[in-house]
């Protein structure tokens, strides 16, 4: 018995679908990613950050291997032929992840959220370093710019010395400067282990980054609060943040994975600045948070920086892309 014919799709119909699908996943992925900074921000310092790193890893687990046999790819997640890779990401991604924690428990939402939106422009400095890409002036200009949106989202901390002496370990520090040091710590660090991905990608599957990066953090978490003092949740809420920070980051995870594969990165890069406007409503109505006018200046000057770069990674995208097309094909032997 022959099947009914499937229906008539149009391409281009199908195609706008799955971008709108990609974008979609993407601006929910920001919000989920911010509802796990405000798990964070919500646990405070008290918490030791290595829990919180193998919180975030160990019941992100769950979501993450069901996604994996959804997808029927879990012996592609286990199987690597760069282990030392893997290594190394996890190594860079477990400082940013104990950096970044360590800066949510200390900040204001929006402030950490602007902070950390001066990582692209670090990955492009990187990329540029270590990759030798090519880097045009325009780009280096929008680098530029934002770096100095960054220097005056930190100046108060600048200027009243709290920064140096949160960096020099000076006892008395205030929290809010150790919290902008971690920050900016962070944002370095995940400029580096974003670097690393992009060299794991040439081989390795996204299934294996995921799953191995989630394992290493998981184990690292849990050797340096074994080895620094575990410290069981005071009570049931504390308890239920640091499940919900795992659940909730490996679903935000997942869905951002998801929304590569349904558009292309340049058209879903921007839209990771919803998070500020998240971070904004989440952070005044869960702690009253509201960004600082230095902030506030700075961190729209990181935004517009940003998407600058994204703008002209774009369209170098689209034009290699017209390049290949036009190519004459290579002869066949």
């Amino acid at each position: 018995m022959v099947g009914s014919p499937r229906p008539h799709i149009p391409h281009a119909w199908f195609r706008s679908f799955l971008m709108f699908l990609g974008v979609g996943l993407k601006v929910l992925s920001a919000l989920l990613f911010t509802i796990m900074a405000a798990l964070i921000r919500a646990l405070g310092p008290d918490v030791p950050t290595g829990q919180v790193v193998f919180a975030r890893s160990f019941f992100a687990l769950a979501p993450l291997m069901t996604w994996l046999v959804w997808r029927g790819g879990v012996g592609a997640a286990l199987k690597t032929r760069r282990p030392v890779g893997h290594a190394l990401r996890g190594a860079v991604g477990v400082a940013s992840m104990f950096c970044m924690f360590a800066g949510l428990a200390r900040l204001p939402l929006p402030d950490a959220t602007a902070l950390g939106y001066a990582s692209p422009l670090f990955t492009v400095v990187f990329a540029a370093l270590l990759l030798r890409e090519h880097v045009g002036p325009h780009r280096w200009a929008a680098i530029a710019v934002g770096l100095s949106g960054v220097l005056a989202m930190l100046w108060p901390q600048l200027q009243s010395g709290a920064l140096a002496s949160a960096l020099s370990g000076a006892e008395g520090a205030s929290e809010t400067a150790v919290g902008a040091a971690f920050a900016v710590g962070a944002t370095v660090l995940t400029a580096g282990a974003m670097i690393q991905i992009r060299r794991l990608t040439q081989s390795e599957g996204t299934g294996a980054i995921v799953f191995y990066f989630t394992l290493w953090s998981m184990v690292t978490g849990l050797v340096i609060s074994a080895l620094f003092g575990w410290r069981w949740p005071a009570d049931g809420r504390e308890a239920a943040l640091l499940v919900g920070v795992g659940l909730v980051g490996g679903v935000a995870q997942i869905l951002l994975t998801e929304s590569y594969r349904h558009a292309d990165a340049s058209l879903i890069a921007p839209f990771e600045y919803t998070s500020i406007l998240w971070a904004l409503i989440i952070g005044l109505v869960a702690f009253g948070d509201l960004p600082s006018a230095w902030v506030a200046a700075g961190g729209a000057v990181v935004v517009a920086s940003g998407a600058a770069v994204a703008w002209v990674e774009r369209r170098l995208g689209l034009k290699r892309a017209r390049a290949a097309k036009a190519a004459p094909p290579s002869p066949t032997v």
